[in-house]
């Protein structure tokens, strides 16, 4: 078991360091190409950071592990908003800013709910994968189109996208980055889930509360790591937004990408002890965000306290 757990941390461990590769060499050939930082941030950026979780979901699903797949998109939406979003609360209130009201929320609850009843038909085809990411595309567009029209909207999430300052000018080091993260990518999630499918059958537990909790939280740890450090510079401006966001890519494209390479069977187990409390969450985000335009300490105990209680009636 010890071994296993080994190879979990050095799997996250090289999924994560891959993905920062990836972002970084992919950043700096699209910035030479003066492509736009705020579509370099919305589409390479935003694509490399969920990159773990989308090698992990397409491994689990070609190697029969189904459910370690959509354990890992559900467990890590929950954690987002419950975990990370609470951690951050408590440790300074969030502003409510207006687009996380009119657009992020709006999105990722249609995302979720859209997903549940995809789900319930006990498989998500090529077909539905496709729309998946068809979505996506939109979403990311639409959210582009909005910010150009609004320069402080633009200003703001570009000052936000951790983008390099100045590009470098060795293309050749830029495709060595590209290659090591995708090495890394690719070993990452070999290890990961390797480690984690032979942890689940040691403990004598499914795959799914594997893929809800150990799988979930760490791919969510970027995140986490990402809050925690905006909480205590207190620039939590944009921490809902972020979440929402890593939400909304999670179903579209993680699920989605996968999905259109191989159709992901859905378990009773997850729709219904795993995605209703996704949703409960996320519908419960809405009314902290109207009262008082803040999310404060004790709404972010609230959230904290779901998640555990989730996460214990989950293992227990």
């Amino acid at each position: 078991m010890f071994l296993n757990v080994i190879l979990l941390i050095v799997g996250l461990f090289v999924l994560i360091l891959g993905g920062d590769f990836l972002v970084r060499g992919a950043s700096n050939i699209a910035l030479r190409l003066h492509i736009s930082p705020l579509v370099v941030g919305l589409t390479i950026v935003a694509f490399g950071t969920s990159a773990p979780e989308l090698l992990i979901s397409i491994k689990s699903a070609l190697s029969g592990s189904p459910d370690l797949a959509m354990g890992n998109v559900v467990g890590s939406n929950i954690c987002n908003l419950a975990l990370v979003l609470g951690i951050t609360c408590v440790l300074e209130p969030i502003k409510v800013q207006s687009d996380s009201m009119k657009i992020d929320w709006p999105v990722a609850m249609g995302s979720a709910i859209i997903l549940y009843f995809v789900a319930k038909e006990g498989y998500i085809n090529r077909i539905e994968g496709i729309i998946f990411f068809s979505l996506l595309i939109a979403y990311t567009f639409f959210i582009i189109r909005r910010s150009r029209k609004e320069t402080k909207a633009m200003r703001e999430l570009e000052e936000d996208l951790d983008l390099p300052d100045n590009p470098s000018n060795n293309v050749w080091k830029d495709m060595v980055f590209l290659m090591i993260g995708a090495l890394g990518l690719y070993y990452g999630s070999e290890w990961f889930v390797g480690g984690a499918k032979d942890l689940a059958r040691e403990l004598g537990v499914s795959e799914r509360v594997i893929g809800i909790t150990v799988l979930a939280l760490g791919t969510s740890l970027p995140e986490l790591v990402t809050a925690i450090v905006a909480s205590l510079k207190k620039e939590t401006d944009l921490a809902l937004g972020n979440l929402m966001g890593s939400n909304i890519f999670n179903i579209l494209s993680i699920l989605g990408i996968t999905s259109i390479i191989t159709e992901i069977k859905v378990s009773p187990e997850i729709l219904t002890h795993d995605m209703i409390p996704m949703l409960g969450i996320t519908l419960l985000i809405l009314p902290m965000m109207i009262t008082g335009r803040t999310i404060g300490r004790f709404e972010g105990m609230i959230l904290l306290l779901i998640y555990f209680v989730y996460t214990y009636t989950v293992v227990f």
